[in-house]
């Protein structure tokens, strides 16, 4: 069984950097992207239409004409039925607490690995897998064990001594900000209030992670200056 993904986000090259994940997931292909609340609701609705529907919508929470709760709630509304992922920076509670009662079956923070996405997807196709064979819990062991596979198991965080979330966040965001043009670890500094040497070691997790990509970016003298350009997609840590 093939299940299929819609990707909503905003950002081209996070969008394009998560439907890039999804393909590499045994048993997970793409069927589309949108960028906005209206044409993910128009896509989604003429693939119902023709019998295209999908399985699951990697859904950002914050889309520039309204909020990917919205347009949750507009598609339960008219019927629809496909689980959810929230793939967002978003980590107000009450959000979340909202979402899950949309039908939210995952809440994936922003920045994020493959591997973070890889394994909620695996477990979500187990969790499908188990749910359609059918047939009925003896026990309310069972029942736990079924939901339990969509929970992934705590782990301690990732992130190499000296490193924070929050800071991991801002760099990750202001990187993205930057777009094409890029940063250095001096640039980064200044916009973040951190010192320069700070600001390259987030730089260089964003870069083991898969998330930027350094470059050398040559001046009129002196020595080439490290340049960071995001990539799109992860980051909190892991492979």
């Amino acid at each position: 069984m093939t299940l299929r993904v819609r990707v909503v986000e905003d950002d081209p090259v996070a969008a394009d950097a998560h439907a890039l994940y999804v393909s590499r997931v045994p048993g997970f292909e793409v069927a589309g992207k949108a960028h906005s609340r209206a044409e993910a609701l128009r896509a989604l609705e003429d693939a119902a239409g023709r019998g295209g529907g999908v399985d699951l919508i990697l859904l950002d929470l914050y889309l520039p004409d309204g909020s990917g709760l919205d347009l949750l709630r507009a598609l339960r509304a008219a019927g629809h039925s496909e689980d959810v992922f929230a793939v967002t920076s978003a980590r107000d509670l009450t959000m979340i607490r909202e979402g899950v009662a949309l039908g939210v079956v995952q809440h994936v923070l922003k920045p994020f690995t493959f591997r973070t996405l890889s394994d909620r997807l695996l477990r979500y196709a187990d969790f499908r897998a188990t749910a359609e064979a059918g047939g009925e819990a003896v026990s309310q062991d069972e029942v736990d064990r079924t939901l339990s596979v969509l929970r992934a198991a705590p782990t301690a965080s990732a992130l190499p001594k000296g490193l924070s979330s929050p800071t991991l966040a801002r760099v990750t965001d202001r990187l993205r900000e930057a777009a094409r043009e890029g940063l250095t670890a001096s640039e980064a500094a200044a916009a973040l209030g951190v010192n320069r040497i700070t600001a390259r070691r987030y730089l260089e997790h964003l870069v083991t992670t898969g998330s930027a990509e350094r470059r050398q970016r040559y001046g009129q003298v002196g020595r080439p200056e490290h340049h960071y350009l995001w990539r799109g997609g992860p980051a909190s840590g892991g492979p």
